[in-house]
């Protein structure tokens, strides 16, 4: 018999805030984001706040209280706000989401509820991951309140947690309900976190946009000493990269055997597990970012001066190009980064396709990595670090 062909789509939407002052009472931002499909009805909230940010701001759940006050009409806390940890630490600990999940049961959240997290890049994974497997999917609105979570991670539809030694093997695509991201959450940032996250735009513009890369080039120095006008246009053109990619690829579930926005990102997922994640995230990409790129010229597709152009940059912008946990092999003697090739192909689905350079805005998809390429190139690196701390 023949099969019956079944065709489901489901259109996706939603809103990104670039703002500043999200609790203020006068900023409607984060109130129209979350009554914006049901006018006039009023939304039971669940506020989860990164410990770590409520520490930095220690008003913010006063505030958050003030501005459900001040937009009552549209705004109903269902509990005072819930504070988890945050980091690796909170993606690596399996009972997290199942705490979560406690709460929002103990609280009758229902599929109309929405939860608003406020922190980092990791714990709005976790967050997500809890919202997503809750009734199938709570509304989740993200406030992303750090420089990698604003202009990537943040944005995006993708929610998971650590195990087995790796990164994000449990989660699911789910878009997020809204978007807010609100500068004013970056000053308190220390100077790492914020340089860290500006690896995202580099390598977005890398395999993207040539102007943009242009632009970061030009104003490096305000980049690197944090202006926050420069900080802001920074994130937001990264950003809506990001949501370009997810919009056109045709692939936004990435259920195909490519993910073209990870340039860089075989050596720096594992490079985070061999540092203990002693590295952050972003910083593991800017080496991942490094090393793919003069992968690229050894391969014969990009040349010299383009590869000086992205190292200088990662340079300008204070990022690291090394890391001790390069140096560490197995009994053979064999660089354990190389196991990150077999593990990003398992995610991938079974075939390997990472992305390298043909020249700055344009990626190209390759199914093969030379161990041995790798291995000269980690040389280059490492040789190339030791100049610049010379």
């Amino acid at each position: 018999m023949a099969a019956y062909q079944q065709r489901v789509s489901v259109p996706l939407d939603y809103p990104v805030y670039f703002t500043e002052g999200v609790l203020s009472p006068g900023n409607p931002d984060l109130a129209e984001a979350i009554s914006r499909k049901e006018p006039g009805l009023r939304h039971r909230c669940l506020f989860v706040i990164e410990r770590r940010v409520g520490e930095l701001w220690p008003k913010l759940r006063d505030q958050i209280v003030a501005y459900a006050l001040a937009h009552a009409s549209e705004l109903e806390l269902v509990a005072e706000p819930l504070v988890v940890e945050g980091g690796e630490k909170v993606k690596n600990d399996a009972e997290a989401p199942f705490r979560l999940h406690r709460t929002f049961d103990a609280l009758a959240m229902d599929r109309h509820a929405v939860v608003v997290a406020i922190g980092g890049g990791a714990m709005l994974d976790m967050v997500g991951y809890a919202a997503a497997t809750a009734h199938r999917g709570l509304r989740l609105v993200r406030v992303p309140t750090t420089v990698l979570s604003q202009n990537d991670s943040g944005v995006g539809v993708k929610n998971g947690i650590n195990a087995f030694g790796k990164k994000n093997f449990i989660g699911t695509f789910a878009a997020p309900f809204a978007v807010i991201d609100d500068v004013c959450f970056l000053d308190t940032l220390p100077a790492r976190e914020r340089r860290a996250g500006m690896s995202e735009a580099v390598k977005v513009a890398c395999i993207r946009d040539a102007n943009f890369f242009h632009w970061l080039e030009t104003h490096s120095s305000k980049l690197a000493s944090f202006e926050r006008d420069a900080m802001a246009e920074m994130i937001r053109r990264c950003a809506i990269l990001h949501l370009e990619h997810i919009a056109t690829s045709g692939d936004p579930f990435e259920l195909g055997t490519a993910r073209p926005l990870d340039f860089g990102h075989w050596a720096a997922h594992k490079l985070e597990v061999l540092s203990e994640f002693e590295l952050r995230h972003g910083e593991a990409v800017a080496i991942g970012i490094a090393l793919d790129t003069q992968y690229s010229a050894s391969a014969g597709l990009l040349s010299e001066p383009s590869v000086e152009r992205v190292i200088m940059l990662l340079e300008r912008l204070g990022l690291p190009l090394w890391h001790a946990a390069l140096e560490l092999s197995d009994a053979a003697g064999r660089p354990q980064v190389l196991d990150g090739i077999r593990e990003f192909r398992e995610h991938l689905g079974g075939e390997l396709t990472v992305t390298l350079l043909a020249e700055i805005g344009k990626g190209r998809e390759v199914h093969e990595l030379d161990e041995r390429r790798i291995v000269e190139c980690l040389a280059w690196l490492k040789a190339r670090a030791r100049e610049r701390a010379a």
